[in-house]
């Protein structure tokens, strides 16, 4: 049983925690991928692929979630400034992928 990280009193249920919520974090990006795949579907324009005014929205966004839920924003913030660029790659690979000449 995974326990609540108040009540670990071990590293080793420290590492099952972890690991069980890695394989949940896993799962919501796997889950993010897909909408940046869809994205790459929708978009006609390649140019439109990196947005500036929408990755600092996100940033905001996460910042004021991060916020309330307690998470420091050193850790926040770059994370998913390294999550968004990563996706941006992704979504530009997909979007090449898709119109690939035959």
């Amino acid at each position: 049983m995974i326990k609540p990280a108040k009540e670990c009193q071990t590293m080793t249920e420290v590492r099952l925690g972890v690991d069980a919520l890695d394989r949940e974090l896993v799962a919501l990006i796997a889950k993010r991928q897909s909408y940046m795949a869809a994205a790459a579907r929708i978009k006609t324009e390649r140019n439109t692929v990196h947005d500036s005014a929408r990755i600092e929205d996100v940033v905001a966004k996460v910042k004021q979630s991060a916020e309330k839920l307690g998470l420091s924003i050193e850790i926040a913030e770059p994370v998913w400034r390294e999550l968004i660029k990563q996706s941006i790659a992704y979504e530009f690979t997909e979007w090449d992928r898709i119109r690939k000449p035959v």
